[in-house]
């Protein structure tokens, strides 16, 4: 792994990817928002990190100059084929792609979607916790919320679920160590474009009718204006919902987790007062938000006094807003009964995730059956908790022991 020089000035030569960034990234917002709310560096190019409420909000709502069009795109290269290019539709389109992309897979993630997920994710939970809850002690995030998502989208996909190794792998490569090997990075993306490739053929081979009642058969008989889906739209999509369904949710999963075996009364009130689940998820997803999305400037631009370039990249830190105390009272602190809470951790805009609900019913699920079936759980050892950061922050590893029944 490529190691980056430490960071001497915050403001003009940020790093998401620094160990301490990583570590505490509110200590680092707390300075910017003192100092330069809008953060600048060179180190990959030219990009800006906003960290206050209103400036990302005001960015993700202006799609005429800050455009998705070429964030997330891949590129793969076919020999005797030439380059082939697939965004991550809908979250790499613009009006007006965007809003039939988005279209196509509102009745997968709608209320009777969820409905339908909700048993098999419990049923999965409980196979998880299953394999440790009789040794006392087990790793609430790598043996159990890495898990879950990586099913749980593969089932509505209508994917092997006996691959999930070889999906979390992609997904480790892409997201977690894609900047510092951009290589291997490309390969896994290859890769996992081919896999999809060859389960569209899969699917298509069969005749109507015949084929699985998932997300991939939808994809499939779709229309625009009466025409199919082209291919790399198909292939785009399906790489989004692979990527942005795994490790997102299995990052809130295993924060929310963290955080129970850290704040004993926190735990303790939610065992007790299970009524609070609702609003300890949105706690939650508020505190340990794992994503911070890009835009890309359209054209020069000063904004907030900020002198943006065409081509420039804005990361959208909204884990950072949800920290801002303009907008939230006890800003760095957990309330796991917090009535106002409007934050940004399915992202703000056109692009907010179509998979809210079901990261929900995951997150709520996850957790409940846990406290259901696992006694009071601390961390074992705290020098043993991992985390990744990045465009994705989440802990990797937390070493729980609890009582065994």
């Amino acid at each position: 792994m490529t190691i980056i020089d430490d960071v001497l000035d915050w403001a003009n030569d940020f790093d998401i990817f620094h160990r301490d960034y990583v570590a505490e990234p509110e200590r680092t917002w707390d300075e910017l928002r003192e100092r330069c709310p809008i953060a600048f560096t060179e180190r990959r190019n030219r990009a800006w990190l906003p960290v206050r409420y209103d400036d990302i909000a005001q960015i993700a709502h202006d799609v005429e100059h800050f455009s998705s069009s070429d964030v997330g795109v891949v590129t793969i290269n076919r020999p005797g084929e030439g380059a082939l290019t697939a965004g991550a539709p809908p979250i790499s389109s613009d009006p007006p792609v965007d809003t039939w992309a988005r279209r196509l897979l509102l009745p997968a993630f709608g209320p009777s979607a969820i409905e339908k997920m909700t048993p098999i994710t419990r049923g999965l939970a409980n196979e998880l916790i299953d394999e440790f809850a009789h040794t006392g002690r087990g790793d609430a995030a790598a043996d159990y919320a890495q898990h879950i998502p990586v099913r749980i989208i593969a089932t509505m996909l209508g994917i092997p679920v006996e691959h999930e190794d070889r999906f979390t792998e992609w997904v480790v490569k892409i997201l977690q160590e894609g900047f510092h090997n951009i290589d291997g990075s490309r390969a896994a993306l290859e890769e996992l474009i081919g896999y999809f490739a060859e389960r569209i053929a899969e699917h298509r081979a069969l005749p109507e009718g015949e084929r699985p009642d998932d997300l991939l058969t939808l994809l499939i008989e779709s229309d625009v204006d009466g025409e199919p889906i082209e291919d790399m739209h198909l292939l785009g999509t399906c790489f989004l919902l692979l990527v942005a369904g795994i490790d997102t949710t299995w990052s809130s999963i295993g924060s929310g987790l963290w955080h129970l075996a850290t704040h004993p009364e926190d735990q303790r009130r939610l065992r007790e007062e299970p009524e609070l689940m609702d609003t300890a998820v949105e706690e939650i997803l508020r505190m340990y938000s794992p994503v911070t999305m890009a835009r890309a400037v359209t054209e020069d631009i000063e904004f907030n006094g900020c002198p943006m370039k065409a081509g420039d990249k804005v990361l959208m830190a909204f884990p950072a807003g949800n920290r801002d105390p303009e907008h939230f009272e006890r800003a760095d602190e957990f309330v796991i009964d917090r009535k106002k809470n409007r934050h940004f951790a399915f992202g703000s805009g056109i692009h907010r995730c179509l998979g809210s609900n079901l990261a929900r019913m995951e997150l709520k699920v996850a957790i409940q059956t846990f406290l259901d079936r696992v006694p009071t759980f601390t961390v074992e050892d705290p020098d043993k908790v991992t985390w990744v950061g990045g465009q994705v922050r989440g802990p990797r590893n937390v070493p729980i022991v609890f009582d065994a029944p």
